[in-house]
Order: C-alpha cells, then structure tokens, then sequence
C-alpha cells in the first residue's frame, strides 16, 4: 500500500520536535516559576515599604499631639 506509507524524514522531523519540547518544558517551568516567585516578593516588599510609610505618618501625628499636650499642661 504506497498511499498509506510516510516518509522516514517526516516522521524523524516530528519525532525531534516532539522530543526538544519535552526537553525544554522542566527549564520553561521552573522560568515561570521563579518570575511568579519575584513577582510576589516584589509586592510583598512593596505592601512593607506602604505600611512603613503609613506608619510614620500616625508616628509623627502623634508625636506632635502629645507634644502640644506638654506644652498645654507646662502652659498653665
């Protein structure tokens, strides 16, 4: 049967194909794996650097309040 046959070429050139994408996977995964990995350090250090920021802010509020009650109180 001549018209059922494939060329040896054909099969061989899928047959690497086939082989260099299983190869490639495990490297091509651990890639995403670790650009997930930075991306969530990132924002985790992001949220850090925020809330240190925003407690500086009630720091410094506070300080003067309590500043403005010392002087209150040496006042009178």
């Amino acid at each position: 049967m001549p018209g059922n046959s494939v060329n040896s070429q054909i099969t061989d050139a899928v047959t690497q194909t086939n082989v260099k994408v299983l190869g490639e996977a495990p490297a091509e995964a651990l890639g995403m794996a670790f650009q997930s990995m930075s991306n969530a350090i990132s924002l985790s250090l992001e949220n850090a650097t925020q809330t240190q920021g925003g407690m500086q802010q009630i720091t410094n509020a506070s300080t003067s309040s309590i500043v403005t009650m010392i002087l209150k109180q040496a006042a009178s």
